[in-house]
């Protein structure tokens, strides 16, 4: 399988690795978080850029944002200030992504993906076309937005003045896109970036004491990238990878304004269900796509109404009446079909959830409630196959916590 149990381990490393951990912080600003910010932030920007007449090779902004977190998690001790350095050495940086892929290549087992994270790491490290600089824009970005929340826990700072400096300099130097000119000028798209933000605040499981605590926003590019590698296993095309990734990224994006409820609460009755379905829908018909471009509209309702239900789009409708797994693999796995993988995006949901809880678990950290998920989860998958995914093997690789 592409994604297999030591990189899934890799990859959840990053809730663990804190942000600005010398500076006073109101909250803890976590690694994962930031990278799921930023690529919220890229689609923005690429969305822009595309609008321009500009050509996003959309696969290779994704592939290249999870390479990057992989990296960064990795070289995690590396101050940013001192990375930049780094990065203008050639050969001091060659020998730091010799010291990453060591350390990444024993825990991929795919052929090509270990190709591309080599490509990724040691060809055209210097190199920023357009994919990258997006990337590279909305990784300066989301540190800006961190850091007013660090300036306002730590007004004394002699620092404060030198790093905001630095950060609006290193934007400055990306002015010619459109969505960065409008993210800094305060555009209404800014309102959505920063509503965004705000899901790193929710913490998941928040009745419960587990380890690490993991935000919504965190959780979510967990499954966006679960859910990449599970349509990539199913030979997906471009636009049902993209599809898998940002309906990942986004499944969760009314919470924003509903508020993390849990489970067992949604699942109390269907009747309850279906009114939090209702009422999440009508909340972001009023409080989130007004934040965004109208003809973003229709791709991010595609994501959110019955995300985890297959579906694709036939003469401009959306077509969703027991789409089997097989069915998009055989008959309309084609871009032009739009695909979109909820039941794959569904089982990432539920393998992230896994993580969270079996993590706290082999922390020491168990409750009841832990247990019964891990538990529970690995019984509903132990036959469990979708399409050429076969969940039982990433499962059964977890050994038990009770």
């Amino acid at each position: 399988m592409i994604i297999n149990f030591a990189l899934l381990n890799e990859i959840f490393r990053g809730f663990h690795i804190q942000r600005w951990n010398d500076r006073v912080r109101p909250m803890d600003l976590i690694e994962m978080d930031k990278h799921a910010h930023k690529f919220i932030i890229s689609y923005c920007i690429a969305k822009y850029e595309e609008k321009k007449g500009n050509h996003i090779n959309w696969i290779n902004l994704i592939k290249n944002g999870i390479f990057e977190l992989l990296r960064r998690i990795i070289i995690s001790d590396i101050k940013s200030q001192i990375y930049r350095e780094i990065k203008k050495n050639f050969n001091v940086f060659k020998e730091l992504n010799q010291f990453v892929f060591k350390q990444l290549e024993s825990k991929i087992e795919d052929k090509e993906l270990k190709n591309e994270i080599s490509d990724f790491l040691f060809n055209d490290t210097t190199n920023l076309d357009l994919t990258n600089r997006i990337l590279e824009a909305a990784h300066i970005y989301a540190s800006y937005w961190e850091f007013q929340i660090i300036k306002q826990a730590n007004p004394f700072s002699y620092q404060n003045t030198r790093i905001e400096t630095e950060l609006l300099n290193k934007l400055d130097e990306f002015s010619d896109l459109n969505g960065i000119r409008k993210l800094i000028d305060k555009h209404t798209i800014s309102n959505f970036v920063d509503l965004c933000g705000q899901l790193r605040f929710q913490i998941r499981w928040a009745q419960i004491p587990r380890v690490p605590k993991t935000s919504v926003l965190g959780h979510t590019l967990l499954v966006a990238i679960i859910s990449f590698f599970f349509a990539k296993e199913n030979n997906a095309c471009d636009k049902r990878l993209y599809n898998a990734f940002w309906g990942g990224i986004f499944h969760d994006l009314p919470e924003a304004v509903t508020r993390d409820i849990i489970s067992p609460v949604k699942r109390s009755s269907e009747e309850f269900d279906m009114l939090i379905k209702k009422l999440e829908l009508e909340l972001a018909e009023k409080q989130i796509f007004p934040l965004v471009e109208p003809d973003w509209h229709n791709e991010l309702k595609y994501y959110i109404e019955d995300e985890f239900i297959n579906k694709v789009i036939i003469d401009n409708k959306v077509y969703n009446k027991n789409l089997s797994i097989d069915e998009l693999n055989n008959d309309y796995n084609q871009n032009r079909f739009d695909p979109y993988d909820g039941e794959l995006i569904r089982a990432a949901d539920h393998l992230a959830a896994f993580l969270e809880a079996w993590n706290s678990c082999s922390a020491g950290i168990k409750t009841e409630e832990l247990l019964n998920a891990t538990q529970n989860l690995k019984d509903y998958y132990k036959d469990k196959r979708i399409g050429n995914v076969f969940l039982n093997n990433l499962y059964s690789n977890f050994k038990n916590v009770w």
